[in-house]
């Protein structure tokens, strides 16, 4: 049996998508059919849609997303119709040599459903990440869906199954920010604020946020950062350095991924200091620093991959920070909207006017 539900459809490359009639089939063995809640408008979402990500047209939009699992396919022992879940685009194999050596977010063989959602003339669709959320309901594989507390409201912790994650893991998980730590980050959108948060919450005494946009460094300030610096007209290397009694800071966190923003987090580092790159480069791009530097100044350089995270183990502790007060994922929506919105939303996120459009169905 096939569900007839409305959803988010990029047809072309470069076109405006289109809200289609699509069919979600049943759920095959090891899958789940998912009743959608909320879904984030992420970069990721608009990158797909300009066929920055693969030319696998048409696209089924969305992945950050929270709802209630409707139907389990066959094999299907640890979910049930109800269950209150968020969406993952990493389901860890637990068979592949990075997860029998116990480095899962590193899996080489994450897990998808493997029955296609179509539209409604056969065409199959390539969902998102694995998800295509932007719809009523989507298919996903069983370790794609995890189970979290149901107190927390959809349209926030639909949040940690992309971005927040992402920007959270890189400070927590990749970077290792602890107690008394420093920090830099580059880039205050959605995921470069989740890095302020993360580091707060784990201990940094010092949480410097660094974009060209006043309105992005004021909210910054309400996620944690104790000092800001618009680079724009200021050198954010020398600033940093400045608030750092000449030294730099122990974790650097580029959450723009592009080369001036990577050397300059390389450069704000202290020595023996750490650079993490969470933000997404364009594939053309390249970069060039100095062999001495990255020999005499120690240290390490890393990129984080959806925070490094284990989703079965972190969404859950995320979504109870939030309930406990101590995460504030309610501030990162700007806007709830509705499937017919979405190409709205994306010039609205291009002009940096929002953290997050949320999808509301």
């Amino acid at each position: 049996m096939s569900h007839e539900v409305r959803a988010v459809v990029a047809v072309e490359k470069g076109a405006p998508v289109e809200v289609r009639t699509i069919l979600v089939p049943d759920p095959g063995p090891g899958e789940v059919l998912v009743a959608v809640q909320a879904c984030g408008v992420c970069h990721t979402d608009l990158h797909y849609r300009e066929g920055a990500i693969d030319d696998g047209f048409p696209f089924l939009l969305g992945h950050e997303a929270a709802g209630t699992v409707e139907s389990v396919g066959e094999g299907v022992t640890d979910l049930a119709p109800g269950d209150y879940v968020v969406l993952a685009w990493r389901a860890p194999c637990g068979a592949c040599r990075s997860c029998r050596r116990g480095r899962p977010w590193y899996c080489f063989d994450s897990r998808n459903a493997a029955r296609p959602m179509t539209l409604p003339d056969g065409t199959p669709l390539s969902p998102a990440l694995g998800i295509g959320a932007f719809a009523e309901k989507t298919l996903v594989a069983a370790g794609q869906a995890v189970k979290v507390d149901p107190a927390a409201r959809p349209e926030a912790a639909g949040l940690i199954g992309c971005g927040v994650m992402a920007g959270y893991g890189a400070a927590v998980n990749t970077g290792r920010v602890g107690n008394g730590d420093t920090v830099a980050v580059i880039g205050c959108g959605g995921v470069g604020n989740a890095a302020i948060a993360g580091a707060c919450l784990n201990g940094a005494r010092k949480v410097i946020a660094v974009d060209i946009d006043d309105r992005k460094l004021d909210r910054a300030e309400r996620f944690g950062a104790t000092h800001t610096v618009n680079s724009r007209g200021t050198d954010p290397v020398e600033a940093v350095r400045a608030l750092t009694d000449g030294f730099g800071v122990d974790i650097a966190i580029d959450a723009v991924g592009r080369p001036e923003t990577y050397r300059q987090a390389f450069s704000m580092r202290d020595h023996a200091g750490v650079l993490v790159q969470v933000g997404v480069p364009d594939p053309e791009m390249r970069i060039d620093l100095p062999l001495i530097d990255l020999f005499s100044r120690g240290g390490s350089l890393k990129s984080s991959w959806y925070g490094d995270c284990l989703p079965s183990r972190d969404f859950p502790i995320l979504i109870d920070q939030y309930l406990y007060g101590l995460l504030d994922l309610n501030s990162f929506v700007t806007r709830t909207i509705r499937l017919d919105d979405v190409e709205d939303a994306f010039a609205t996120m291009r002009r940096g006017e929002v953290l997050r459009s949320v999808v509301v169905l």
